[in-house]
């Protein structure tokens, strides 16, 4: 049987425009209005450790990270910079603080852009220009980041504590200093950990300014405080346009934070959906165990690369609606599943059958969609819903 999609023509709605920004290339990867939201991640191991960093790098590029920042807080660090970008399927960028002496080893180890903090490089200032040089001749973007725990001391003695107008003057006077000398391959980020006063600087940065903008609630918290505060903040941003690289900021392996920021922009249709589980929280009608039910399709369809919508339901109320919008779903209830495939009824099985039958027909139609060329042609996005 041949299985109609239904694929829209045209791409899916966003809630806003994306702000205009001015474009810049992080290695491979284009920063800016004209590209995709991109997805960043830092690592966590000692970067002079050469091996356990490019193992880390591999594992967040395996789950669908875009960048890739590295600390460099001693010379060790700066000699590892070298064989780290090179080897690298995704492009690095060196996160430099307090010595300004690592910002010039990055640029000259090949790094894909350098992350400098001015509130806390003795007399950055001054060394602006030779910054804007060394960046200029190697075509190395540098993301200024302004960050409420390290604020410029003057700036904080001005404002008192690091208010969203303190957070951009810094920011803006940073990037002032490198247009002074004909630079302006800037991204900028201005990191608060209270997700209100973060989203207030960064709408006030991106009406002042048309640098790409790095969105980060900077120390979020652990996996699922920080997803929350992250979520709120980054969807309250993206969803007027604002942002155009993110990196969410979780106290947990990094390929979580990868994992989130992901979901986020696929939630707001920033990224082509892939497998999405939609199931419904079950409640007094339901007539099987919907939590176990989506747990075990979940997991059945791990890994599963194409766009597919999958929707589980638990009950008749909402069950048959639901699966019928879905790519492939199950409303299931007096010991049974009704299995739909665009909207379609195409079998009836006992209750112990659901979970295979909807893997089976899962891959049915992945299959087919391999061989009718259209994921290659990215026009598939299928849906699956579990209620």
């Amino acid at each position: 049987m041949t299985v109609d999609l239904g694929m829209p023509a045209t791409p899916p709605p966003v809630l806003a425009e994306r702000r205009k920004t001015r474009q810049l290339m992080v290695g491979s990867v284009g920063v800016g209005s004209e590209f995709p939201v991109s997805v960043q991640s830092m690592t966590t191991t000692v970067t002079a450790d050469i091996n356990a960093t490019l193992q880390q790098i591999a594992e967040l590029t395996a789950s669908g990270c875009d960048i890739v920042r590295v600390a460099c807080p001693s010379q060790d660090d700066a000699d590892a910079l070298a064989a780290i970008a090179r080897k690298s399927q995704i492009p690095v960028i060196a996160d430099i603080h307090f010595q300004p002496k690592y910002v010039f080893a990055a640029i000259e180890a090949g790094c894909a852009a350098v992350r400098v903090n001015p509130g806390n490089i003795k007399k950055f200032d001054d060394k602006v220009r030779e910054i804007a040089q060394a960046a200029r001749d190697h075509g190395t973007p540098i993301r200024i980041g302004v960050n409420a725990g390290s604020l410029d001391p003057r700036l904080l003695a001005k404002y008192g504590k690091p208010t969203p107008e303190a957070l951009v003057e810094s920011a803006l006077w940073e990037a002032s200093l490198f247009a002074e000398h004909d630079f302006h391959d800037i991204k900028i980020s201005v990191k608060h950990h209270d997700p209100v006063v973060m989203v207030r600087a960064y709408e006030m940065l991106a009406e002042q300014c048309d640098y790409p903008l790095h969105l980060g609630v900077t120390e979020a918290g652990p996996a699922f405080q920080g997803t929350i505060k992250s979520s709120v903040a980054f969807g309250a941003l993206l969803a007027k346009g604002i942002g155009d690289t993110i990196r969410v900021s979780l106290s947990a392996p990094p390929v979580e934070e990868v994992k989130v920021g992901i979901q986020i922009l696929q939630s707001l249709n920033l990224r082509p959906r892939k497998l999405e589980i939609v199931s419904c929280p079950s409640c007094g009608r339901a007539q099987v165990d919907v939590y176990k039910l989506a747990e075990e399709v979940t997991a059945g369809l791990e890994g599963m690369e194409i766009p597919l919508r999958v929707a589980v339901m638990g009950c008749v109320v909402n069950g048959p609606g639901e699966a019928r919008e879905a790519d492939l779903g199950v409303a299931s209830g007096n010991g049974k599943g009704q299995i739909f495939v665009k909207g379609q009824v195409v079998k009836t099985v006992p209750e112990s059958k659901i979970v295979e039958t909807l893997i089976e027909e899962a891959m049915r139609i992945a299959e087919e969609m391999t061989e009718s060329g259209e994921l290659a042609a990215g026009v598939g996005q299928p849906v699956v819903t579990v209620s």
